[in-house]
């Protein structure tokens, strides 16, 4: 008698975590990181997985450091490279009631209005991520966004 296949989580290839300043500075310093990291990793710049991870990082960056900023607190990248994908994972350490409130999460995230003038970033996440998540920070305070890119060939280890 065989047992049946499990399904087997990915295994983590690569990780990379650097703590930024919650600045504008922090957050174009942290796709910078991932894109000359990416590339490291045998994921060239100007590809297809680069662009989606440098945009979902300025994001993510960009909304840490203005919804989750706060004085004296950084904020950290962490990059994994999995089998067939690049995790992104943004955190930052708000704590209290979020202003504005926390990420919807990938099923609530409602267009803007034509002539607003802020709302359109997690729909980019959303439309280039196969998959994302907001997650508590462990240990508190803070909350983690969390994004995965697909990749249409595994970069070799």
């Amino acid at each position: 008698m065989t047992a049946p296949a499990t399904p087997q989580p990915d295994v983590t290839v690569r990780v990379f975590v650097q703590r930024l300043r919650a600045t504008p500075r922090g957050a174009r310093m942290a796709r910078h990181l991932a894109v000359g990291r990416l590339h490291s990793w045998g994921i060239p710049h100007g590809t297809e997985a680069s662009d989606a991870v440098a945009l979902i990082v300025s994001e993510l960056a960009a909304n840490a450091v203005t919804h989750g900023r706060v004085p004296g607190r950084d904020f950290e990248l962490r990059l994994s490279l999995l089998g067939g994908s690049v995790r992104v994972e943004v955190t930052d350490t708000h704590s209290g009631p979020p202003s504005p409130p926390s990420p919807p999460g990938p099923r609530g995230v409602e267009r803007p209005g034509l002539l607003d003038e802020h709302g359109r970033g997690l729909l980019l996440v959303a439309a280039l991520a196969d998959r994302w998540e907001v997650l508590e920070r462990k240990p508190a305070p803070g909350k983690t966004v969390r994004a995965e890119v697909g990749l249409l060939s595994a970069p070799a280890p």
